[in-house]
């Protein structure tokens, strides 16, 4: 997918999330998606390395797995500070991680989307896990992604809303 595909793919994703945290707190259920969508494309970032092959160790869940845990590590020393919305180092911690799960996870799942798929298991050899529903070029998908991520985000505003 390109990158209009992966921001949908990001915010469908983040949908069923934001519509829990914005009951819990509305300013950490915005700083989560735009977190989720800050990191929607980070895979694609083996584009501009040269050596790493396109769909190769940032198509990964161990990539997924680095990224969340780095992740993790910030929020966890952000929630030592004085500021603690979350409620401490551990709950920080898990957000900041879940944000990188969520973000990587939704970009390795749109590009299962295309008929290359994705190694998951990567460096293993393995084949690519695809559901070959459109190619990454496909401007009808890549849209189409972005209006239904934007269509579930719409719904979770306006169902978290009060009337």
């Amino acid at each position: 997918m390109y990158a209009t595909g992966h921001y949908g793919m990001a915010l469908l994703v983040y949908a069923p999330v934001g519509h829990l945290l914005l009951k819990a707190d509305p300013f950490l259920a915005f700083v989560g998606g735009a977190g989720v969508l800050a990191l929607a494309t980070l895979p694609d970032i083996d584009m501009d390395l040269p050596l790493v092959p396109h769909r190769g160790p940032t198509h990964s869940l161990l990539f997924l797995a680095l990224v969340a845990g780095a992740l993790g590590a910030v929020g966890w020393t952000i929630g030592q500070g004085p500021w603690q919305p979350l409620g401490g180092p551990t709950r920080a911690a898990l957000f900041a991680g879940g944000i990188g799960v969520l973000g990587v996870g939704s970009h390795l799942l749109a590009d299962m989307l295309t008929p290359a798929g994705v190694n998951l298991l990567w460096p293993l050899p393995a084949e690519a896990l695809s559901f070959d529903v459109a190619r990454a070029d496909n401007t009808i998908a890549n849209y189409g992604l972005l209006g239904l991520g934007a269509f579930a985000t719409a719904a979770v505003v306006l169902v978290a809303s009060p009337v």
